[in-house]
Order: C-alpha cells, then sequence, then structure tokens
C-alpha cells in the first residue's frame, strides 16, 4: 500500500471515536454542514502539513509533553466557551456566536489535533513515508471520518435540548482537557501545575462572568 492510501486508511480509523470527532459532532449541531466541514479540511489540512514536516525533519524529537499539556488548557477554556453562550438574534440557530463559524471551527480542530493521537499518527508516518502523500492521506482520512460524525450531529441536532447540548459538549471538552493535561503534565513539577489552574482560574472568570447591565 503506497503512502497516500496508508495515511488515508491509518488516520480514518485513529479518527474513529477520538475527541476530534466528538467535538465534529458537537459543532455540527451548531452550525451549517459545510461550514463546519470546510473549517475541518482547512484545520486538519493546516495541522497535518505541520505534523508531517515534524515527522520528516525532527521525528520523535517533538516535546509532546508540552504540546499535551497546553492544548490540555485551551481544551478546558474552550468548556468555559461553550458553558457562557452567547445572546442569539430571532434568526439564529443555537450556539451561534458574533464570530465566523469557519473560525471557530478551524480554531477548535486545529487547538484540537496539537497532541492528539492522530497528529502523533501523522508524525510517525512521515517519518518513513514521503511528506506530501502523508499530508494529503492523512487530511483527507481525518475528513471522511468526522463527516461521519457530522452526518450523525445533523441528525441528532433537532431532537436534542440546546441546555443538554452546551452541557454535554463542555463536559466533554473538560474531560479533554484534564486527562491531556495529565497526559503532558504527569511529570511536571508541581508549580505548574499551579500555574496552569491559575490560568485556568483566569479563564472561567473571563468566560463565565456575567455581563454589566
Amino acid at each position: 500500500m503506497d503512502a497516500f492510501w496508508l495515511s488515508l486508511v491509518m488516520i480514518f480509523l485513529a479518527e474513529l471515536g477520538d475527541k476530534t470527532q466528538l467535538v465534529a459532532l458537537t459543532l455540527a449541531t451548531c452550525y451549517n454542514t459545510s461550514v463546519v466541514l470546510w473549517g475541518i479540511f482547512w484545520a486538519t489540512l493546516a495541522i497535518h502539513v505541520f505534523s508531517a514536516g515534524i515527522g520528516w525533519f525532527i521525528g520523535d524529537q517533538l516535546p509532546q509533553d508540552w504540546i499535551k499539556f497546553v492544548a490540555g488548557v485551551a481544551f478546558i477554556a474552550f468548556g468555559f466557551w461553550t458553558l457562557r453562550g452567547d445572546s442569539l438574534d430571532d434568526d439564529d440557530e443555537s450556539c451561534k456566536t458574533g464570530i465566523n463559524p469557519f473560525w471557530i471551527v478551524f480554531s477548535t480542530f486545529f487547538m484540537a489535533e496539537l497532541g492528539d493521537k492522530t497528529m502523533l499518527s501523522t508524525i510517525t508516518l512521515a517519518s518513513t513515508q514521503p511528506f506530501i502523500p502523508v499530508w494529503l492521506g492523512s487530511t483527507i482520512g481525518m475528513v471522511i471520518s468526522d463527516g461521519l460524525a457530522i452526518v450523525v450531529g445533523k441528525m441528532l441536532g433537532s431532537k436534542l435540548p440546546e441546555n443538554m447540548i452546551k452541557i454535554g459538549a463542555a463536559i466533554i471538552f473538560f474531560l479533554f482537557g484534564l486527562f491531556s493535561m495529565y497526559e503532558g503534565g504527569v511529570h511536571f513539577p508541581l508549580y505548574y501545575w499551579g500555574i496552569a489552574g491559575v490560568l485556568i482560574a483566569v479563564l472561567g472568570y473571563i468566560f463565565l462572568r456575567k455581563p454589566k447591565e
């Protein structure tokens, strides 16, 4: 099997049940299918060119612990953002914000992929396979896998209460964030965790505080 098809199949399988697929399902209950899929495609293309480049140039020398730890903090921030919600116009669907949905999807997926197993799988593949086939194959494999989640999200989105979607999505972000921090920072000194805890508290305050009347 050549590098393109090997990467497509491996990343498709790695993405099944992964946190970014759950993120895709959640976003699909909030935004237009084409916007979510387009945002996923470009975010995946960007992160996988980075991943394939890392695998090609430096292989396993990347400080993966720090990537996972920082990505975990970012996921918790996304959880606070999800809980906060935003005011909606009458014509808007639930979950929409004043920010362009494409950039919400793009940034969420980009951060979600940092330190993720699909990113690490792409790095591993690129360390032994040609760069461009791995980049394109891994991107397409992930988009196909997440496309399945989008179909499921669209089927369920209209049947689930808005608050349930919001709280469920936030819980997913918190759990994956804590798990990613633990995976990356299990051997870190306590003061690193203390700094991260203060940062998370500040982010929680910023996102969850009530706006002044």
